[in-house]
């Protein structure tokens, strides 16, 4: 079973309708297992894709303040081999970055064939913070819709498996998880009063999130509704969609590894016979 909520465009969502405490009715425990296994073929897969080199992997992850998303990266991905697999983060565009299209710099950030990258936020702050915070007119974030489904769908064509993961937290959770850092001494660093300035625009941001989602959601790059409360149902179903979206290449790879392998190995025996005949 899936344990996101996987959202295509065929219909429109609220976001009310998706319950961020579900557990699939499993214990805290039973997840961490499965997370485990799933983390190790994860492992696996991997391998493959850095071998084979003929897909490339571009993870997407969204959410309010406090959802998770380095939690996310540090339980889901951080096993993976950093060879190839890295994350890029989007803060506060540059003057440069400014002077360019909102796409430029994101662009720049994709990853190559063999190479899984994790964006942590992304290209759609420029349809969230910028259209919150009136950054830019709205027929100027709303055209953006149509240029993140023409950019994802270049990356699909050029063989990027994309994967977008929007984690799904209430308003009640993230009001406990940033009162709990004021009392964590170890996560002192992330405190920061924007954090409670952004909770003023919980519905706007609610509104923004909701379009871009049923905006930008497609057959080759849907978005996943992550119930997140409990962090690590959250970190299973993150763990589960990257699974389950990767093992339909593995024969292929597989496939085309033992060809090269075929290939180098006819290349040595050749070698080693040339070898033996200049004895």
């Amino acid at each position: 079973m899936s344990y996101t909520f996987r959202i295509t465009g065929k219909k429109k969502i609220k976001l009310k309708s998706f319950d961020p405490e579900y557990d699939a009715g499993l214990t805290r425990e039973e997840a961490d297992a499965k997370t485990a296994a799933l983390c190790k073929e994860m492992m696996e897969l991997q391998e493959l894709l850095y071998a084979a080199s003929d897909h490339s992997v571009l993870i997407v992850l969204q959410g309010r303040d406090t959802s998770g998303k380095d939690g996310t990266i540090r339980v889901v991905t951080g096993p993976l081999n950093s060879l190839a697999c890295n994350v890029a983060s989007f803060k506060v565009p540059t003057a440069n970055e400014l002077a360019h299209d909102f796409l430029w710099r994101v662009h720049q950030q994709t990853p190559g064939r063999g190479q899984m990258t994790i964006f942590n936020r992304s290209h759609y702050e420029d349809v969230l913070v910028v259209r919150v915070h009136n950054l830019a007119p709205k027929k100027v974030w709303k055209a953006r819709y149509d240029h993140i489904n023409n950019f994802e769908q270049l990356l699909v064509d050029s063989n990027t498996i994309v994967l977008k993961f929007y984690l799904h937290i209430s308003k009640e959770e993230q009001e406990a998880r940033l009162l709990e850092r004021e009392q964590d001494a170890t996560k002192a660093w992330k405190l920061s009063a924007g954090d409670w300035k952004e909770r003023e625009y919980w519905d706007d941001y609610t509104a923004a999130y909701e379009d871009a989602i049923n905006e930008c959601s497609t057959k080759d790059a849907p978005w996943h509704i992550v119930p997140a409360n409990k962090k690590w149902f959250r970190n299973l179903a993150v763990a589960e969609t990257i699974v389950d979206a990767l093992k339909p290449y593995k024969k292929a790879w597989l496939k085309k590894l033992d060809a090269m392998g075929a290939e180098e190995k006819a290349l040595i025996e050749e070698f080693r016979r040339e070898k033996q005949t200049t004895k």
